[in-house]
Parts: C-alpha cells; sequence; structure tokens
C-alpha cells in the first residue's frame, strides 16, 4: 500500500492555499469616495495620504507612487542619470524587470552571481563586476531574504556608485531598524497582484535626498517642474506620464492598514520554519544575516540538496511536498541567463551598436550559484501560505521527514 500520497497514500494534511488579496468594506468604502469625489487621478486625498504613511512606515523622508514598479526602477535610473554608456550590475536571481529597467535607459545590465545561502547580490561578485563604466548596483531583496546591505553600501561607496534597492518582495523589512529601500539612494517597491501588499498593479519609490526626489517626480509626471524642487533647478525634462491612480491609492491606504498583523503571521511562519528545518534531512535553511531586524516574506525559501536524497528530482520533490500539505510548493524564477521572460535582442530598438548588442546577450554570462540554485535546489512556499500560522508549518516540516523516509517510492512516482 502506497505511503506517499502523490503515489495515492494519506496526505499529512489537507491545508489549502489561504486566497489572495485580501479585502473587505475598508477598501469598497475608500474606493466609493474616489467615485464619488471625481478626482480619480494626480495627487488626489488618497495618492497623498498613501505617499504620507508610506514614508512614515519606512522612515524615509519623501515616497512617490507611480505605475508600477518596473517603471519605479526606471526611474530610479534616469533620476542617478544612469544611461548610454553606463553598466548597471544586477543579479541574474530576479525577476526580469530590475535587468529590464537599465536596459531601458540604454545602459548595459551586468548579470552577476548571488549567494548561495540567501540567493540575494554576492556583495564579493558585485565588486568584481565593476568596470569603469559601472554606474550603480541593483541590489534586490529576494523571496524571504535581504541581501547583505552592510557590505554593498561599502562597496558602493568606496567605488563611487549608486545603490538601488529593488525592494518588491520586502514591504515592511527593515535593516537595522531602517525601512527596506531606505538605505540605498532610493528604494523601489511594486504593487502588483501577488505582493503581500497589492492594488493590483502600481509601484513606489523611496528617496532621502531632496533634489533627487523633485526630479523623480518630474519625471514620473511628463517632465514637468516639480513643486518640491527650488525655482533655480526647475527645468522641464523629457519624460512620459508613470502616474498613479487614486483607486489604487485607496486600495493601497488599506492594504498598509493590514501588513502590520500579516507581518507578524508571517514572521512567525518563517521563523518556526527556520527551526524545524534546520533539523530536517535532505534540505538547508537560508541565512538571515545579522542585519535583518524585520523580515517580510513574499515567499519562504529553502534548499533542496540533492545529494541526500539517492537520486530523487528537486521537480519529484515539489511535487511530493505540495501533495503531502494541500500548499503549491515551486522552483522560482529562472535565471535571467536563460529564461523566456528576458530577452533584450527581440527588440530592435536595442541594437543602438553591435558592441551593445553583444553586451546585452544575457547568454554570455555563466553564473554556478544562480544556475545551480534554479535548476536544482530552491524551494520556494509562497507568502500567501504563511499565513496560516506556525501549526500549519508543523505540517510542511512533517512532510518532508515523510518524503525522506519513503525516498524509494516518491522516486518511482512517474
Amino acid at each position: 500500500m502506497a505511503k506517499l500520497a502523490i503515489a495515492g497514500g494519506n496526505p499529512v494534511a489537507q491545508l489549502a492555499m489561504p486566497g489572495w488579496p485580501v479585502h473587505g468594506e475598508e477598501e469598497k468604502r475608500r474606493l466609493l469616495r474616489v467615485l464619488e469625489s471625481g478626482a480619480w487621478s494626480w495627487m488626489g486625498e488618497m495618492e497623498t495620504a498613501f505617499n504620507a504613511a508610506w514614508a512614515e512606515f519606512n522612515g524615509a523622508k519623501h515616497s512617490l507612487l507611480v505605475a508600477n514598479g518596473t517603471v519605479a526602477l526606471q526611474l530610479a535610473f534616469e533620476a542617478l542619470d544612469v544611461g548610454w554608456g553606463d553598466e548597471v550590475i544586477v543579479p541574474a536571481s530576479t525577476w526580469q524587470a530590475t535587468a529590464a529597467a537599465a536596459l531601458d535607459v540604454n545602459a548595459v545590465p551586468v548579470l552577476t552571481d548571488i549567494e548561495p545561502d540567501t540567493w540575494c547580490l554576492d556583495p564579493a561578485a558585485a565588486e568584481a563586476a565593476i568596470t569603469s563604466r559601472t554606474r550603480a548596483i541593483a541590489v534586490v531583496h529576494l523571496y524571504g531574504r535581504m541581501a547583505d546591505l552592510d557590505a554593498l553600501t561599502e562597496v558602493a561607496n568606496r567605488h563611487g556608485l549608486a545603490l538601488v534597492e529593488d525592494c518588491a518582495h520586502q514591504h515592511g523589512s527593515q535593516w537595522r531598524g531602517r525601512g527596506a529601500g531606505t538605505i540605498g539612494d532610493i528604494g523601489t517597491y511594486s504593487f502588483q497582484q501577488s505582493k503581500v501588499m497589492t492594488a493590483g498593479e502600481g509601484g513606489a519609490i523611496l528617496v532621502q535626498d531632496d533634489r533627487l526626489f523633485g526630479r523623480l517626480d518630474q519625471l514620473r509626471n511628463c517632465g514637468r517642474y516639480s513643486p518640491h524642487l527650488p525655482e533655480a533647478d526647475q527645468r522641464y525634462l523629457q519624460s512620459g506620464n508613470y502616474r498613479i491612480t487614486e483607486w489604487q491609492a485607496a486600495v493601497l491606504l488599506c492594504q498598509l492598514e493590514r501588513l502590520p498583523e500579516h507581518l507578524d503571521r508571517r514572521e512567525a511562519s518563517g521563523q518556526r520554519l527556520d527551526a524545524l528545518l534546520a533539523q530536517a534531512p535532505g534540505v538547508k535553511t537560508l541565512t538571515r544575516h545579522a542585519g535583518v531586524t524585520r523580515q517580510s516574506y513574499y515567499a519562504y525559501g529553502f534548499r533542496f540538496l540533492p545529494e541526500q536524497w539517492e537520486g530523487v528530482r528537486r521537480d519529484r520533490f515539489l511535487a511530493g511536498l505540495s501533495a503531502e500539505t494541500g500548499l503549491s510548493f515551486w522552483g522560482g524564477y529562472e535565471p535571467l541567463t536563460h529564461t523566456f521572460i528576458y530577452q533584450p535582442h527581440t527588440k530592435r530598438r536595442h541594437r543602438l551598436t553591435e558592441e551593445y548588442w553583444r553586451q546585452i546577450d544575457p547568454r554570455r554570462y555563466r553564473l554556478p550559484v544562480v544556475e545551480r540554485s534554479a535548476a536544482e535546489e530552491r524551494v520556494i512556499l509562497p507568502h500567501e501560505a504563511l499565513l496560516l500560522g506556525p501549526e500549519a508549518m508543523d505540517k510542511v516540516a512533517e512532510a518532508l521527514h515523510k518524503l525522506h523516509q519513503n525516498q524509494s517510492e516518491l522516486r518511482a512516482v512517474s
């Protein structure tokens, strides 16, 4: 008789992924208020209120809502005057937007390897990738871990480089008591449907410098003058419309009100998994840098160790763990070196010169840590599951032990 659920046996648990996004009467009330106001866009009551609240929550001087997280990154690079002839260091383990934003300002995204135990940008690899053309480092705090901001800030400062924090996965995280996105020169956020704060789409930029904030405000508003710049700095800029709507800002105000409770619930689940999986066979937990004083989770990740599973492939393990728990485990993003969502050579406008065309080809990189992690090791549990609480995480650990004890059956499943 089969023991494993994937082979027809009884599962450890029949948990269910919670519905997402979370919403209620408060969203309805605020959306109706926007509807009746007739002011549906461009620095209305809701947008102004959210910018103030989001800046205060993160300890930033300024917050600026924009159309989405990709635009937030692009405007960050433009505000820092990154462009043609420049290079931006980007971890190769991230969503394509981080690299695409550098590409879209005509810079070269230099794909770089990661730390094996955080899946975030490796400071040593970043420093090794610096050339005379490097202008910025884009650091991505990925899934449920933050990059080593102490080391990366030191590298950036020593080489005179801008540091841009991509915080699309880190709403509420803190480094030494400071909000994610406030340590570098500019921090960017996404509020896309899957994020832990969402308005369907949307993004935000955090910045401390007044003039940089004014320039960002211009860039997101068709290049118009910004009231946040002194008269001496006012000049029109070539730009486009990257504004958000009042509808989205209204929803985000509600999402921000829910965030502290959700942060606590996810953190409790994440810490329980860290403790349980540290004692489990065949896997390894990720490192939490000492500088992290509060950890948000876009997802909980851990490492599958193939050498301890007697021929069981990672995809079989993912399917087995999902079947035992009812939760949705997956392998995470493909490396930017070979993924269908990052294809610079499909756009003719990127063929500025033959040399540039060669430089932006992601296939030219060989990044062993990224490639091994993506192909063999990475296991991801989406953030919604962490809202189930620590007791549900006990079932995940129980299921993992069960799989390891029945490896031959797991290996034999077709």
